[in-house]
């Protein structure tokens, strides 16, 4: 069973299930469960692989959906949400158990194959010498040199666990499986329950030209952008996140 982040008490609305993006965690959304939660309950999972949660040999949006599943079994049918990788997984979810899934967010991804591997991540964080790191600004330091992005160097620092001096994330595994990380698995039928699709207003990862193939799979679909906001739309643009991801969940 994946590990799990719980967020406010059950109300009369449905509980929200998050599903967190690539190298991330239940806890990186932390601020946005706390915000949705004072309507309903909020669930946040660090994905297989990542944080909290077992190991595997696998990381196939298969074994991800069927992990969700697992967790929904436990707590009964919830909207889902889910960013990038957890997105991807989230619409796996709906097509295949459509049952679970009372409403879907995808956040900025679309259900198609990308090109860019994130393996060059990986590569930086076997990299860093952990053995002679005492505080995670070192490393934030050593990552920031690697890619000149101070954000995402912090972002991927939160995975360290500096006390034991290891990342809590199966690296080897992740690297493996990234072509199935960037693809998308063949699936069949549709999911018919409300979809919304929301974009960050500056990102690339959901093109127009991906609309037709979103609408055959998610018929009742509805596109909303965040202005100003690129891929991590939730952390870039928090407070129009909730408030757009809010009002669609009360309408």
């Amino acid at each position: 069973m994946l590990n799990t982040i719980t967020h406010g008490e059950p109300t009369d609305a449905p509980p929200l299930l998050i599903a967190h993006g690539l190298f991330g965690s239940g806890r990186n959304w932390g601020v946005i469960a706390k915000r949705l939660s004072d309507k309903r309950q909020v669930i946040a999972v660090d994905m297989r692989n990542h944080a909290g949660s077992p190991w595997y040999d696998t990381n196939s949006y298969e074994d991800m959906a069927g992990d969700l599943a697992e967790v929904l079994e436990e707590i009964g049918p919830a909207d889902v949400l889910g960013h990038s990788m957890g997105g991807k997984t989230s619409m796996v979810l709906a097509l295949s158990r459509p049952e679970l899934v009372n409403r879907l967010i995808v956040a900025d991804i679309a259900p198609v194959a990308y090109q860019h591997s994130q393996s060059d991540k990986i590569a930086a964080m076997r990299s860093v010498d952990l053995d002679t790191v005492t505080r995670r600004s070192e490393v934030d330091a050593l990552l920031e040199a690697q890619f000149g992005d101070r954000t995402l160097a912090t972002f991927l620092s939160q995975s360290l666990d500096l006390k034991d001096k290891s990342w809590r994330l199966n690296l080897d595994v992740l690297d493996a499986e990234m072509p199935k990380i960037i693809g998308f698995p063949e699936v069949d039928g549709r999911y018919d329950g409300r979809v919304l699709f929301l974009t960050g207003g500056t990102s690339t990862y959901v093109r127009r030209e991906d609309r037709d193939r979103i609408k055959a799979l998610f018929p009742k679909v509805r596109f909303a952008g965040i202005p100003g906001a690129g891929h991590w739309l939730h952390a870039e643009k928090p407070r129009e996140f909730v408030a757009a991801v809010d009002a669609w969940l009360s309408a």
